[in-house]
């Protein structure tokens, strides 16, 4: 197991990531990407074995450099009355700093689970998973999907 955080800028990820799989001799469906993604509310977490890109600049650097059939882990920041740039490089509000414990704990957990037990379990405990607010929002106060 490698962990890798490229130093390149988010939107030309791909480039990194498709030299650092091909020194390792990695396929794209052994490697999880992990993204914050402006189109989930703040602490929604969604996992996916492969896919689109969405929008996300650096999901479409990645897909030009090492195709599609990756995984990908979208933790949610939501978006704010700011510009898209300015809120993604900014720092976390107080509100967003309390509730973002169990974001970090819960995403945490679906990568060991997508490395010890595979995706399918770990897509199961992520996808499922509502952050405090949403659950509120929707009126119930336990930890399953709706």
């Amino acid at each position: 197991m490698v962990l890798v955080k490229p130093l390149s800028f988010m939107n030309d990820s791909g480039r990194p990531l498709g030299k650092i799989a091909r020194w390792w001799k990695t396929q794209p469906a052994d490697v999880l990407v992990v993204v914050d993604d402006l189109d989930l509310p703040f602490g929604r977490l969604r996992m996916r074995e492969n896919g689109s890109s969405g929008g996300h600049n650096g999901l479409k650097s990645i897909i030009e450099h090492f195709g599609t059939a990756y995984p990908r882990l979208r933790v949610g920041i939501g978006r704010s009355g700011s510009e898209a740039i300015d809120h993604v490089l900014s720092t976390f509000t107080p509100d967003e700093e309390r509730r973002l414990g169990p974001v970090i704990d819960v995403a945490a957990e679906g990568v060991v689970r997508w490395l010890e037990r595979g995706p399918v379990d770990a897509m199961n405990l992520v996808n499922a998973w509502r952050p405090e607010a949403s659950r509120n929002e929707a009126g119930g106060d336990d930890n399953t999907a709706r």
